[in-house]
């Protein structure tokens, strides 16, 4: 018997797929883990034992530095938030909700837009560039910005979040040409795609992996656990942080306080208005809720 280490890729139907030496093993659990109450999750560093006749065993998940609840992946690196040019709508609110989750939760973001064959999105590039993000314009059709996000993704476990039909799967199957992931159209009377993706799934790209996750309202902030605490907020505008302290009042909540700091960097241009917006919306969402709720 040897044991080894490796990436859990995915779990499915009480298997565990784990790459590790170059190959992947289908594992059963070992009982441990459900007596710690761990469970294990696509993204986890674990310890598998494999037996001479080739069965194999997970017995242990390692610690994790992060993990996200919805979907449930561990050990997030980066989180590339996709919205497409249109068809849907790109949602500047959306997109800040991610960004926010991702900056409370420590994990690096980009944003990437696709479709770019379709409409022109500069301000949007603008929008983000200008407030410190990564941010890319692609076309899976024409392959512009795609080995951009490849050589972002190596050495790295990335997660690709977006609204169904944004393009996810067509974007995962220009990046890994071998991989043949089901697409939908978009639907013309709900103007949206039909899902297409089942479960959280690690896909190799170069040295790393790409979870593709089941749609937007998977990873959303509409549950508890995915709020951030008003005093935090500010934080997870990154663009913030360089006026956080220096408001007339201590108290100040920068939503339209006098004396913000904040929003007299919004009205000389130098914070993108939808951000703030994008702040003032998520900040009036939790401003009432008391810390013993979001436990």
């Amino acid at each position: 018997m040897i044991q080894l280490h490796g990436t859990l890729i995915k779990g499915i139907g009480g298997f565990y797929y784990v790459e590790a030496a170059d190959r992947i093993y289908e594992c059963k659990a070992k009982g441990i883990n459900r007596r710690k109450g761990i469970a294990p999750l696509a993204g986890d560093t674990v310890t598998i034992t494999v037996n001479n006749e080739g069965y194999a065993s997970l017995d242990r998940v390692h610690d994790r530095k992060n993990f996200l609840i919805r979907p449930p992946v561990a050990n997030v690196d980066k989180l590339f938030i996709l919205a497409s040019t249109c068809e849907p709508v790109p949602s500047t609110l959306v997109i800040d909700k991610m960004t926010a989750l991702a900056q409370d939760k420590g994990i690096e973001c980009a944003v990437v837009f696709t479709k770019e064959d379709l409409k022109e999105i500069d301000e949007l590039v603008n929008i983000y560039r200008s407030s410190g993000f990564e941010t890319y314009s692609v076309s899976s059709k024409s392959g512009k910005g795609v080995d951009e996000i490849r050589e972002a993704v190596n050495g790295r476990i990335c997660v690709f979040c977006g609204n169904s039909g944004v393009g996810k799967s067509t974007l995962l199957n220009a990046l890994i040409p071998s991989l043949e992931l089901e697409t939908a159209a978009i639907s013309d009377k709900l103007g949206r795609g039909r899902h297409t993706t089942r479960q959280v799934e690690l896909f190799k790209v170069g040295s790393g992996y790409i979870a593709d996750t089941p749609g937007f309202a998977a990873i959303d902030m509409t549950g508890m656990d995915l709020l951030i605490r008003k005093e935090n907020l500010p934080f997870c505008f990154k663009e913030f942080l360089p006026y956080l302290g220096t408001c007339k009042f201590s108290s100040c909540t920068h939503v339209a306080d006098k004396g913000c700091k904040i929003c007299e960097a919004v009205e000389a241009g130098e914070i993108m208005k939808s951000r703030h917006e994008s702040y003032v919306s998520m900040y009036n969402d939790v401003k009432d809720i008391k810390d013993w709720e979001l436990r």
